[in-house]
């Protein structure tokens, strides 16, 4: 195994190893079972071990509440499938997303997951998220929300697919409030308007 580590100023901590194989992969995450904050990603031999800061946890909270608040608003029915393991070996690929959810009924995958990226790594999340099957993946990094969606590859689009009326901008603007708790509140307000 060959291996760097990425690290970036807001402290989610990248280390990447190469030449990883399937069991390792398993006999790995066995081994950081017990400790919190620590999302492996895995595709083609690539293990991406990620940390995940106090400032993660907070966005992707935030765009949780948004986006449910959102959903509830709409009347849109959910179903949070949160951060499951999703993959095989058969897929060679393995990915925990940030969020996810399943829209209208459960499924066995979600048909949105949701990355909020402070660090990148060594893996192209796209194609694992191809190979996967999820139909929209989003992704928030630097301020600024990018939609894809699966056709024969995925698509940056400016509006999410499954969920077209939703105002993008409006929801970036409330990401990136001062106050969780006001952003949400305020969301529903302009909802409502």
């Amino acid at each position: 195994m060959t291996q760097t580590a990425v690290k970036n100023s807001v402290t989610d901590s990248c280390l990447i190893l190469r030449g990883v194989s399937w069991s390792q992969v398993e006999s790995l995450e066995v081994a950081f079972e017990s400790v919190g904050g620590i999302k492996f990603a895995y595709l083609d031999g690539i293990l991406e071990i990620m940390t995940v800061s106090p400032e993660h946890e907070e966005t992707k909270g935030t765009i949780r509440a948004l986006l449910e608040a959102y959903l509830r608003e709409k009347g849109i029915r959910f179903y949070i499938k949160g951060g499951p393991t999703l993959g095989s070996k058969e897929l060679g690929a393995r990915k925990e997303p940030d969020e996810s959810y399943n829209l209208q009924s459960k499924k066995a995958i979600p048909d949105l997951a949701i990355e909020v990226v402070f660090t990148s790594g060594g893996i192209d999340k796209l194609q694992l998220y191809k190979r996967l099957g999820i139909p929209e993946v989003w992704f928030w990094e630097d301020g600024v929300l990018s939609i894809y969606y699966l056709r024969e590859e995925y698509e940056k689009v400016d509006r999410s697919e499954l969920l077209p009326e939703l105002d993008i901008a409006l929801l970036v603007r409330y990401v990136s409030y001062f106050d969780q708790y006001d952003a949400v509140t305020e969301f529903i307000k302009a909802l409502r308007e």
